[in-house]
């Protein structure tokens, strides 16, 4: 098969220098800003000819963040230069990189519902190592591995040289040769891409012997710095034409349908009577919200078992025959019982031992063990789950998170709900040995006597998650860890998040005053303590469940760090019931939450104080047994808010479903029951969050001290935006003018609750939701004069 005329797509040159130049600069020496990228080169002889080309290899973490635009996203580039026109092109080209569903805020499925159309092809995952297979105008077929090519000295070794074997074997099967597949290629100016899975060369999770093992060609890429692809039946037909193995696939024409045979078919960990590792799925996206166009995109469905067991068979093995500990997270019995299966074995073929560190004999080992326990991938998932609905686990809670997010505040709030075991860094005293290994050594001791700890630090940067999930896991391997991750980046605009984070982190450690550990916002200079804050924000490594050490985790908790931590507890709280009922068996009423939240603002009191100077943090004095100071007295308002005319509002809103009518049921329903509002306003703070905002409180308390004068029906504008409603609230989005916040984060008029069990609060939460619905306000009014009200306190 010849590449497809209405494909083809060949290289600008301009274009291909102008991103060869930028790789170069992005290549030498170190960065001049955060926002610029690096990458690395390395140049590559091609073997039996003149031809060199070259590898560029940008850090992992470069493809997640937007705060640094790449020239390019592909995961897998060489480029060369054409010795006759002297320009660079691209040899090879790999796919943009993707994720796995939930790794990124771009793969979760409210993401995918949102942004991406179908149809979705579903691809089977192969499971070995990547191979990129291309040529040069000259018949030169060049096959690569991720980031290198040729034998590197040892040809058996090397993933390039034996994909390079499996290539000409393969095409040799259609009487073909590899030169005639350069020339294809070049002519066509895409690069293929297979999966290596050859068990004689390499073992992975899954067997490939025999006729099984070969080039699975899964992907026909275009030599282009922008991803554009094949489709699937383009791609299949190149592989059966030129004598390579085919990946299975298949359509699902909407995201429903995708989702529910993807966790379908997890529940066996196997698809037409195979064991599969996962599924990739192509389909059409947007870069953005604005972005009227669609682009070929990427992402994976990984299944977690058996295949997370048998990895941790092998590191355990390992282990074993090196002479150290097994790390035992999941599945103790079961692995225990095979690691005295392993013991003996290898004292029946001490030779294996050689074999199984080089990665040969891992699957028939694993395949002997499980045939003697009558066991196949469906038992293993189904212990699994068992396991994990009757074990008693002790799990450590571990914030990734910068200064001023909440995360004492939220953990004082669980230790208050559930009793857990609460360690925070700053209190553990000064002596000998290192402090992050008595912080661990802290937190393991809490686990004799509590089910789950929260190991209250920062923990902002990989090598302190590392640090403390080794220490800890050194006396407790059986312990789980969970991330409570305040994320701190966006997929379209990290810097706007950035400034949001800045934002509300401040006002929380400025509104607290002295009542913290290490910072002294009432007394200490202002600019010392952002520069203390913006450096935990510049050291922020977010969470990366791919890699070591937070592939460790066995949940992540995304928390939004600009949200307020009752939101955040309640989210926390609503995670750990899901995914471990017996560690949170039944949700606390909200009551419950917001009394927690209330009793870590007005009891918490540091125990230790510190100062952070240039040498890290100095120990102040202890104030367990300082008397806290005289609190004052209570308010006497219940809230503040700017009052509006009902003889405004419901013009406006006859108005605007006029204009509107097939949205208008909900409204209509209010109406015919009685549920709208007689009076309505814009609450600008309740006493509820006069604690959380304590300055906004206090500004607008003092508007109504009574030595303070009032001018008399002062109009405050208020500008309506839409109306908002679900199947149990509607409200009116407004806008104050600057000087009038409100508390709320979306400021608000409730129009009214479909009956007296939903109380108005809830418009708060309604107008954050995604699932609502929505009419913008286009009257002759939009702009009314609200007045300010202090209402008394009903106690």
């Amino acid at each position: 098969m010849a590449p497809d005329s209405v494909l083809v797509r060949q290289q600008d040159p301009d274009e291909i220098n102008e991103l060869v130049e930028a790789l170069q600069a992005g290549s030498s020496g170190p960065k001049k800003s955060k926002s610029m990228f690096s990458c690395r080169k390395t140049s590559y002889d091609i073997e039996g000819t003149s031809h060199k080309v070259d590898s560029w290899k940008f850090q992992e973490y470069a493809y997640k963040s937007t705060k640094m635009e790449l020239p390019t996203y592909a995961r897998g580039l060489f480029t060369w230069t054409d010795p006759k026109s002297g320009n660079s092109r691209i040899a090879v080209r790999g796919y943009d990189k993707f994720f796995n569903t939930g790794e990124v805020q771009r793969t979760k499925w409210e993401w995918i519902e949102k942004h991406t159309r179908g149809p979705y092809e579903i691809t089977l995952k192969e499971n070995g190592c990547i191979i990129f297979i291309s040529g040069l105008e000259d018949g030169t077929l060049l096959v690569c591995s991720k980031h290198s090519t040729g034998s590197r000295g040892d040809a058996s070794k090397s993933h390039a040289s034996v994909g390079e074997a499996w290539v000409e074997r393969m095409v040799g099967t259609k009487g073909r040769t590899k030169d005639e597949l350069a020339r294809t290629l070049y002519k066509g100016n895409i690069t293929l891409v297979a999966e290596l899975c050859d068990d004689s060369f390499e073992e992975h999770i899954l067997a490939y012997a025999d006729d099984r093992a070969g080039l699975y060609v899964h992907g026909i890429n275009l030599n282009l710095p922008v991803f554009a692809t094949y489709p699937m039946d383009k791609v299949e037909k190149f592989a059966e034409d030129w004598g390579f193995k085919k990946v299975k696939h298949f359509l699902k024409d909407n995201v429903e349908d995708l989702r529910k045979f993807l966790e379908t078919t997890a529940e066996s960990g196997a698809w037409e009577g195979e064991a599969v590792e996962g599924f990739v799925v192509r389909c059409k996206s947007r870069f953005g919200p604005d972005d009227p166009y669609w682009h070929d995109w990427f992402f994976k469905y990984k299944f977690d078992e058996p295949y997370l067991l048998y990895r941790q068979w092998r590191e355990c093995t390992k282990a074993m025959i090196s002479g150290k500990v097994p790390r035992i997270r999941k599945q103790k019995a079961l692995t225990e019982q095979y690691l005295k299966f392993a013991k003996q074995y290898f004292i029946k073929n001490p030779e294996a031992k050689t074999q199984y560190n080089s990665n040969h004999g891992i699957i028939k080992l694993r395949d002997l063990f499980l045939a003697e326990q009558g066991l196949h991938g469906a038992d293993i998932i189904q212990r699994s789950a068992e396991e994990e609905a009757s074990a008693d686990r002790k799990f450590v809670l571990v914030p990734v998170a910068s200064i001023g997010c909440g995360k004492t505040t939220v953990a004082y709030a669980l230790t208050n709900l559930f009793n857990w075991g609460h360690r925070q860094n700053d209190n553990i005293p000064s002596g000998k040995g290192p402090k992050a290994r008595k912080f661990a050594d802290f937190c393991s001791a809490d686990l004799i006597h509590h089910p789950a700890v929260i190991a209250d630090r920062n923990n902002h940067q990989k090598r302190e998650r590392e640090q403390l999930i080794n220490d800890i896991s050194d006396h407790v391997p059986e312990a789980r860890f969970i991330a409570l991750h305040y994320v701190h980046y966006d997929d379209f605009d990290d810097e706007a998040l950035h400034d949001r984070i800045r934002k509300a982190t401040r006002e929380r450690v400025f509104a607290r005053g002295d009542n913290h550990q290490t910072i002294n916002a009432s007394s200490d200079d202002q600019s010392k303590i952002i520069g203390i804050m913006e450096g935990f924000m510049e050291r922020f490594q977010p969470i990366d469940r791919e890699e070591k050490p937070d592939n460790a985790f066995d949940l992540v908790i995304d928390i939004d760090p600009v949200a307020d931590s009752r939101q955040n507890l309640e989210t926390i709280v609503k995670e750990l019931h899901k995914h471990y009922p017996k560690l949170v068996p039944e949700i606390p009423s909200p009551e419950k939450l917001d009394n927690a939240i209330r009793a870590a603002f007005e009891e918490y009191r540091p125990d230790i104080k510190h100062t952070i100077g240039s040498r890290g943090p100095v120990v102040q004095k202890k104030l367990k047994n300082q008397q806290p100071q005289q609190r004052q007295s209570k308010a006497s308002f219940e809230f503040f808010s700017l009052d509006v005319p009902a003889s405004i509002i419901n013009p406006i809103l006859e108005e605007t479903f006029a204009a509107n009518p097939r949205s208008r049921a909900f409204f209509d329903s209010l109406k015919s029951s009685d549920r709208v509002q007689n009076k309505f306003h814009v609450t600008l703070i309740h006493q509820a969050s006069s604690k959380l905002q304590p300055q906004l409180w206090e500004k607008y308390n003092n508007l109504e001290k009574p030595d303070v004068p009032k001018e008399k029906k002062v109009d405050i504008p208020v500008t309506f935006k839409r109306v908002s409603w679900d199947d149990r609230v509607m409200a009116i989005e407004v806008e104050l003018p600057t000087g009038w916040e409100s508390a709320n984060k979306i400021a608000h008029i409730t129009i009214g609750t479909k009956d007296p069990s939903v109380k108005p609060k809830e418009a708060n939460d309604m107008l954050q939701k995604k699932e609502k619905d929505s009419v913008e306000i286009k009257t002759s009014e939009t702009v009314v004069a609200g007045q300010f009200a202090a209402v008394s306190s009903r106690r």
